[in-house]
This record gives structure tokens, sequence and C-alpha cells, in this order.
């Protein structure tokens, strides 16, 4: 009987990892073959960077005004259409051979996925008992991992026995397996609850209305946004920093590219095993912990990385941020769906989005820039440093006991702030 409640209570849970386990490795190959295809047209590695800037200025478009639409209107059919959408343009992309038409679709199927994100979110938010939340994400977290590992290697074995073409074809594919499993998932939103509600075209005095609306929030929940701030913060120095990885282990440590792709793989080796430790012990450790120490313990892992003199120590701090990160993302998730009401989710989440895509953009620039100026080392060190402090700042406000009640996976003990 305890089986069947079990097997029951998971069956849609399942199902929908299983959803986004597919997805994640379609990205993946999608991410790797696009920029070869672009590589192979134009023979330029600057167009590939351009690549970036058009995801991140779309991403920063999208999120200005996707969260209106997103709190407004059914969560499960707009997953659907945006999983449906992306695959249709993704299966179109070959057939362009003008790079500003591929900027163009690129821009759209960002638009699209930058949507997505904050959609599902809510969704497995509605989906999941409070209870699972924490399980739900710790295996998400695994099948992200995985995804990391097998996705390029899928990749890497197509282009060996056909193109890159072909890799994108698969990403179309996987994201129609994904639009139609969603299918199958229960509605999570009663027909009447959009009915009953006055559903509004989108202007600039709504989007106005509901910047307010973030913003009044943020002051009444004045903690719980903080923590979401300061993890976002610690995001943004993790991409900055991310951005002169190849930089730093070519130039400043001499690797080799054998010994590159070693260092990489070792991140992998370290986000896979730490999803595995997590998945085993998150029902033990306290939400609190697994964002403050899995802050703290990646924050290490990159100044290991940027002090390092040698392959092997790099390899160590490669594999310790990424080993710490898998425990960080699981708490920060639970954290976020059991404190973020999921009628205002859409909006707090890609209004906050826009000020993260911001500062991905602006620090990503400035840490290039002073890398040219200054140096690789020195830039590197800072940002792992000053991501340090920011940890310490986090792991001080996660593990306050007057907050206790806002980190509880069950619901008689959850209190709002």
């Amino acid at each position: 009987m305890r089986i069947r409640k079990l097997m029951n209570g998971w069956r849609y849970p399942s199902i929908l990892l299983f959803s986004i386990g597919v997805s994640s490795v379609g990205s993946w190959i999608y991410f790797i073959a696009l920029n070869l295809i672009v590589l192979n047209l134009t023979g330029s590695a600057m167009a590939v960077t351009g690549l970036y800037v058009v995801r991140a200025l779309s991403t920063l478009l999208t999120n200005s005004w996707c969260g209106s639409l997103i709190d407004r209107y059914n969560k499960k059919l707009l997953m659907i259409i945006l999983s449906f959408f992306q695959a249709c343009l993704i299966a179109i992309l070959p057939y362009f051979s003008s790079l500003v038409l591929m900027y163009s679709m690129v821009f759209l199927i960002t638009m699209a996925s930058s949507m997505y994100h904050p959609t599902s979110m809510t969704y497995i938010t509605k989906l999941i008992p409070m209870e699972q939340r924490k399980r739900f994400n710790a295996l998400r977290s695994l099948l992200d991992s995985g995804a990391f590992l097998t996705g390029p290697a899928i990749a890497g074995l197509m282009f060996t026995i056909g193109t890159p073409n072909m890799a994108i074809y698969v990403n179309a594919i996987a994201l129609l397996v994904s639009a139609f499993i969603t299918m199958a998932m229960p509605n999570v939103e009663a027909v009447e609850e959009f009915s009953r509600t006055e559903v509004r075209k989108l202007t600039v005095g709504l989007l106005k209305d509901d910047w307010k609306l973030v913003i009044q929030f943020t002051r009444n929940y004045s903690y719980t946004m903080l923590i979401y701030f300061l993890f976002s913060v610690m995001i943004v120095l993790m991409t900055a920093t991310d951005s002169l990885e190849a930089a730093f282990a070519t130039q400043v440590l001499s690797l080799s590219e054998g010994e590159y792709g070693l260092l990489v793989s070792s991140a992998g080796a370290g986000l896979l095993i730490g999803s595995v430790t997590n998945t085993f012990t998150v029902v033990k450790v306290p939400t609190s912990w697994l964002i403050g120490i899995g802050s703290l313990l990646t924050s290490v892992g990159y100044i290991v990385f940027s002090s390092s003199s040698t392959f092997h120590i790099a390899i160590v701090g490669c594999f310790v941020l990424s080993f710490a990160s898998a425990f960080a993302n699981t708490g920060f998730y639970t954290f976020y769906q059991n404190n973020i009401p999921v009628d205002v989710m859409g909006r707090i989440g890609s209004i906050y989005g826009v000020i993260e895509a911001f500062l991905v953009i602006l620090l990503t620039v400035v840490f290039g820039i002073l890398a040219e100026v200054i140096s690789i080392r020195v830039v590197v060190i800072t940002g792992a440093w000053i991501m340090l402090v920011i940890a310490i700042v986090l792991f001080v406000y996660n593990i306050q006991s007057s907050k206790s009640n806002l980190y509880s996976t069950s619901m008689k003990d959850f209190k709002e702030e």
C-alpha cells in the first residue's frame, strides 16, 4: 500500500522530470551545433560571440514583459505552445544562410526559451506539493548534470557520423517530445480561474502596474527577496567569471586543448557526483544550509581555480565548484518555490530576470575589458573573492534562527514572512 501511494504521488513528477531531461539534453546539442554552424558559415569567432549577445539581449527584452503574460494565462497551454514554437523555428534554422536571419531566428528562439523557464517554474510549483519539492529539485539537478555530460557527447557523435544540422533537428524533435509529454500532464489551473479573471491586453500601463506590484512585494517581503537577490548576484559573478575560463586555462595556465577538455570534464563530473550525493542527502539537510554552504563551497572552488598554477589544482577547483553548485541550486529553487506566491511568480521571476540579465551583460563586458587592460588572472581572482564575500553574507542571512520557518518543507511548519 505504501509503495502504491508513493508511485501515485510521484507519477506526474516523474513524467515531468523525464520531459525536463529530454529537453535539457536537446538544448545542449542545439547550443553546441549552433556555434559550429555559425562558425562554418562565417569563419569568424566574433560571429559566434554575437550569438551570446543576441541571446542575452533577447532574454533582457523578453523578461521585461513576459511575466505579465505568464501569470494571466494557463501555464500548461503556454508551455505546450512555447515548446512547439521553439521546435518549429529550430527545425527551419539550418535552411538560413544569412547571418542576420540566423541571429533573428536565435532571438525569437531565445525569447520563447526565456518565457518557458518562469512558466515551467510556476507550473512545477503548482503541481509538486511542498513536501516533495526539495527531492524533486535534487532529481532535476541530477538530470541537468546528466544533460551537461551526455548532451555534448551526443552532439560530438552526431558531428562524427553526420552534420551539425542533424544535431539541430534532434533538438527540434526533443522539444516536440517534451511538448507531447506536457500535453499528458494535468492542468493545474481550472478553466474557470481565467474566465473569472479579466484577461487584459499587454499595455504600457499594465506593465507599469506589474512592476509596481513587484516593487511592493519586494518591500513587504524584504528578507525573501534579499536571499533571491544575493543568490542572483552569485550567478552573475559565476557567469562573468566563466566567460574568461577558456582564456584563463589556455593563456594563463598554458593548458593544451586536451587538458582544457579534461578540465571541463572535471566540472561535469563534479556536477554529476554532487547531484547524486545531493539526491540521497537532500531530505536530511536543511534548505538554508543547502543554499548557504553550497554557495560558500562554490566560491571556494572558484578561488582554488583562479589561484591555481598547475593543471591538477585547477581540476580540483573546477570539481569543487561544480560539486557544490548542485546543493546550492536545489536549496535555492526550493526556497523560491516555497516563498514566492504562484499568482505573481511569473512577474517576479521575469522582472528580477531583467536585472540579472542586465548585470550579466554589464559585468561580462567589464570583466572582458579589465582582462585586456590589467590581466586575466587578476580579474578572475577578484571575481572569485567578491563571490566569496557575497556567499558569506548569504550564509549569515540563511542561518538566522528567526527566519527558519521560511526554509521549512512542511506545510504545517511553514509560516509567511
